[in-house]
């Protein structure tokens, strides 16, 4: 046995150095191709130095964007018109299931409802302990404790909130924070959270917004930080207090970076797949849009439907994104 563990460490240890070597001889590779073009471009002279030159910058960004998205997208397109196996052409079969499936009506109403709720209560209390921490001292602290969940995967954020939304009889000691909390305040019999709709989506939205908050923290305090001291003392001249001069001053001098978080976090949480995956596997009305595409593709191996969900979250992604780059030039033009 002990010589058959060591034959085994060392096989491991030979196939970790062997991709370890095909990993750096493919990066030396890849370099070493640029440093060709780099040094071929630099070296041509007349006509062919412009083009040349467009086509070293921009080149290698057209390739990357064929492969990664392009590509990807044309083909999700296709087999989105195919059948499970994609071996037969049902045209917009798959579409026509998606959007007149009850289950599926189920899962783009919880998708509506993640929209929705997530994105404003993060940019709101975003916003709210932006204007109360940057009054403290030693601000940069608080903020620092607000935004470190961003550092933790979903699925590592998940795993933390499943342990407090646990429940157990109430004849057993509580290990869920949750549970315990609304015991000791005299709930006798607190419900299974997780297994309990609707609240257990409200629940799941928890994790998202604990996660998010941070990051509308920081760019909103930014923003306010930005408008001009005059701006404000003028305001106070002429009489402006407390919300008056929140939301008649400070708002609408922020108005265009409150939509950019807004849309960043519904980004966001249109895509959103982990939390729920590692709550509820989408089970007890929990399921949303991304995590029924993954469900129809790898857990039912319908590659025709999960395709069809895969493009409609992609078009309902798009004006979002959209909307977001045009508010991002605006603002760097009136900059």
């Amino acid at each position: 046995m002990p010589g058959i563990h060591t034959m085994f460490e060392a096989s491991t240890l030979s196939d970790a150095v062997t991709k370890l070597l095909n990993t750096f001889g493919a990066v030396a590779g890849f370099l070493a191709i640029l440093l060709i073009v780099f040094y071929a471009a630099g070296r041509a002279t007349g006509k062919i130095s412009r083009p040349l030159t467009i086509l070293v910058f921009l080149g290698p960004a057209v390739l990357l964007i064929l492969i990664g998205l392009i590509i990807p997208a044309a083909r999700t397109i296709w087999l989105s018109t195919k059948s499970d196996d994609s071996t037969r052409f049902l045209g917009a079969k798959n579409y026509t299931w998606a959007f007149t499936s009850d289950s599926i009506h189920q899962v783009l109403l919880n998708t509506l409802l993640w929209i929705i709720v997530a994105p404003i209560v993060t940019t709101a209390l975003g916003l709210c302990i932006a204007l109360l921490v940057d009054r403290l001292k030693n601000e940069a602290v608080y903020k620092s404790l607000i935004f470190m969940p961003m550092a933790i995967s979903f699925v590592g954020a998940s795993i933390i909130w499943r342990f407090i939304y646990e429940t157990r009889d109430s004849s057993q000691p509580q290990i869920g924070l949750l549970s315990q909390t609304v015991m000791a305040l005299g709930w006798k019999h607190p419900p299974n959270w997780i297994l309990s709709h609707p609240l257990n989506n409200f629940l799941l939205m928890v994790i998202m917004i604990w996660v998010q908050t941070g990051f509308a923290m920081v760019v909103l305090s930014a923003a306010i930080k930005a408008i001009p001291a005059e701006i404000i003392e003028a305001a106070k001249v002429d009489g402006a207090r407390g919300g008056n001069l929140f939301f008649r001053v400070t708002v609408p001098m922020i108005r265009n970076t409150l939509i950019v978080v807004l849309t960043t976090v519904m980004i966001t949480t249109l895509k959103v797949f982990d939390i729920v995956r590692t709550m509820t596997g989408g089970n007890f009305g929990t399921q949303i849009l991304a995590n029924e595409m993954y469900s129809q593709s790898f857990v039912q191996f319908n590659i025709g439907r999960g395709s069809a969900l895969a493009v409609i979250l992609f078009v309902a992604v798009l004006p979002l994104v959209g909307y977001n780059i045009v508010q991002l030039r605006k603002e760097r033009g009136n900059r």
